[in-house]
C-alpha cells in the first residue's frame, strides 16, 4: 500500500486544463495594451492625475474583491513604513514618471524602457541581498540591456529633441525605482495576502499622485471627460491592474517561474506592434535595435532563473 501511495505521488499530476493558458494568454494582451491605452487617455487627461485616478479605482475593486477572503491589513507597524515608502516608489514615482513620460515617447519604447526593472533589481539584490550575488551572465545582459537603452534615447533625443530624451530617460528613472521598490519589499517579508501587498502600496502610491495632480493640473471634475478618456481610465484600473495581479498571484502556484517570467518578454514586442498597427506609431531602425538589446539582455538575465527571483511588472 505505501509503494502503491509513492508511485502515485510521483506519476500522477493534477490537470491543468484550459484556465492556465487562458490566464497567460490574458496577462500578454493586456500587458502589452495597456501602454497605448496610457497614450490614448493622455490625449484627453492630464498624466499626473490620470495615473492617480487609475489606482484610486484600482485599490477599490481590489479591496472589493478581498474582503472576507484574505485578511485586509498588515500585522506590524513597520510592515506600513514598507508598504509606504515602497508604495511611493513603485505607484508614484515609477507610474508617474511612466504616464508622463508618455506624453513625449511613444508607447511601444515606453514598454521597452520599463522592461529594464529586472536590470536594476539585479544590481540592488547585488547590494542588498546576500543571496543573490551578481553571475556574470546577468553582468552581461544588463551592459547589453543598457547599450539597448543608450542606443534609444540617444535616437529619441536626435529626432525628437530634449523632451522626448528627458520622457525616455524618465520613465527609465522610474524603472529604477520600481527594482528597489522590489527588492526592498523582497528583504522585508510581509505576512499578507500579495493582493493586499499591492493594494496597500497603491494606496500610499496614489495619494502622492492624486494631491499632486490637484496642485499642478487642478480638479479632476473639471478635466475632458470623453467616453474615450473613461473607457481608457476604467481598463486601466480594472483591467490592466486588479484583473492581472489577481490572474498572476493565481498563476503563482500553477505555472513554472520561467513561463511566468517569458510575460516580461512578449509584453514590450506586443506593444511596440499595437502602437504601430492600431496607434499609428513610428520607430526608427536604430530604436528597435535598441529594443532588441534591451530584450536580448533582459532574456540573459532571466535565464535558468530561481523562483525567488520572480519579478513581473506590467504598464
Amino acid at each position: 500500500m505505501q509503494m502503491k501511495s509513492m508511485w502515485w505521488k510521483r506519476h500522477w499530476r493534477p490537470k491543468v486544463g484550459w484556465g492556465v493558458p487562458v490566464a497567460w494568454l490574458t496577462l500578454c494582451v493586456v500587458w502589452s495594451s495597456t501602454w497605448l491605452v496610457i497614450k490614448i487617455g493622455l490625449r484627453e487627461l492630464p498624466p499626473i492625475s490620470y495615473a492617480g485616478i487609475r489606482f484610486l479605482l484600482a485599490i477599490i475593486v481590489l479591496f472589493a474583491v478581498s474582503i472576507g477572503r484574505v485578511r485586509l491589513l498588515p500585522r506590524q507597524a513597520l510592515d506600513y513604513a514598507v508598504l509606504a515608502f515602497t508604495g511611493v516608489l513603485m505607484f508614484a514615482v515609477n507610474y508617474g514618471l511612466l504616464f508622463w513620460g508618455e506624453l513625449h515617447v511613444s508607447s511601444g519604447l515606453a514598454a521597452v524602457l520599463q522592461a529594464t526593472i529586472p536590470i536594476f533589481g539585479m544590481v540592488f539584490a547585488h547590494l542588498m541581498l546576500p543571496d543573490e550575488p551578481l553571475r556574470l551572465r546577468r553582468l552581461v545582459g544588463a551592459l547589453l540591456a543598457l547599450g539597448g537603452v543608450t542606443i534609444i534615447c540617444e535616437r529619441l533625443l536626435g529626432f525628437n529633441g530634449w523632451m522626448a530624451f528627458w520622457g525616455g530617460l524618465g520613465i527609465v528613472f522610474g524603472a529604477a525605482g520600481a527594482a528597489f521598490s522590489n527588492v526592498l519589499l523582497k528583504a522585508r517579508v510581509i505576512q499578507l495576502a500579495p493582493a493586499m501587498i499591492a493594494g496597500w502600496q497603491m494606496v500610499f502610491g496614489a495619494v502622492p499622485l492624486l494631491v499632486t495632480g490637484f496642485v499642478v493640473e487642478g480638479n479632476p471634475l473639471r478635466f475632458h471627460w470623453s467616453g474615450l478618456s473613461i473607457f481608457s481610465l476604467f481598463y486601466l484600473a480594472v483591467i490592466g491592474s486588479a484583473l492581472t495581479f489577481l490572474l498572476l498571484y493565481w498563476l503563482l502556484h500553477r505555472m513554472t517561474v520561467a513561463n511566468l517570467q517569458a510575460i516580461s518578454l512578449v509584453t514590450p514586442p506586443g506593444a511596440v506592434a499595437l502602437g504601430w498597427a492600431i496607434g499609428g506609431e513610428k520607430f526608427s531602425l536604430w530604436s528597435l535595435v535598441g529594443a532588441c538589446f534591451v530584450l536580448a539582455g533582459v532574456w540573459m538575465i532571466f535565464r535558468k532563473t530561481k523562483v525567488r527571483d520572480l519579478a513581473i511588472q506590467e504598464g
